[in-house]
């Protein structure tokens, strides 16, 4: 079938050929609600990085589990049903982890002596380091700017003579990266 007859189909029968693992509907699916889902993300995270990554992970899976697919709502439907349980589940793990950082900085602050405490300080201090030594090279400078001499955004930018927006995006990545990392630590340790 050609781009052009593509482009004219509804988008059940589109669903249809995806299921059957078109690409070209695919690529028409994403071209249709790519920029409508991103904007509906994005209205509600109010970050463009999250938004962005949240529609990536959505087509990703689409895309992936396409012969699974049984939509009992039109295609529209479920693609911002997705968006929406998305940004909740993100906003959710987002909560988790600044209680787990909260939980961690009480734990700091409270200065406890114990040896089992300062062994289990160490060794979560020893994997952040070791974690923060893995990102990106220009990620890891930005990171480092940030957390340990306590730049600000526009300090790191003029400092690197890089855009504000560009040392969000690292910053972005490092946090991103260390929550992942630092997930199930948490778990084990505390």
């Amino acid at each position: 079938m050609s781009t052009a007859a593509i482009n004219t189909l509804p988008d059940n029968e589109l669903l249809s050929l995806l299921i059957e693992g078109n690409r070209d509907a695919f690529t028409e699916i994403y071209d249709r609600y790519n920029g409508l889902l991103y904007l509906f993300a994005y209205n509600r995270l109010r970050d463009r990085e999250e938004a962005k990554d949240i529609i990536h992970e959505l087509f990703l899976s689409v895309w992936t589990k396409h012969k699974d697919l049984q939509l009992t709502a039109n295609l529209a439907a479920y693609l911002y049903t997705a968006v929406k349980n998305r940004i909740i589940n993100n906003i959710t793990r987002q909560k988790i982890a600044a209680r787990y950082i909260d939980s961690f900085q009480h734990y700091i602050d409270k200065g406890v002596n114990n040896t089992d405490h300062l062994v289990r300080h160490n060794e979560l201090m020893r994997f952040i380091e070791k974690e923060i030594a893995e990102l990106p090279p220009k990620t890891r400078l930005v990171f480092e700017m940030s957390r340990k001499t306590n730049l600000t955004r526009k300090e790191i930018a003029s400092e690197l003579q890089i855009s504000e927006e560009t040392v969000k995006s690292h910053m972005h990545v490092a946090l991103r990266a260390l929550r992942l990392k630092l997930g199930s630590l948490f778990f084990l340790l505390f």
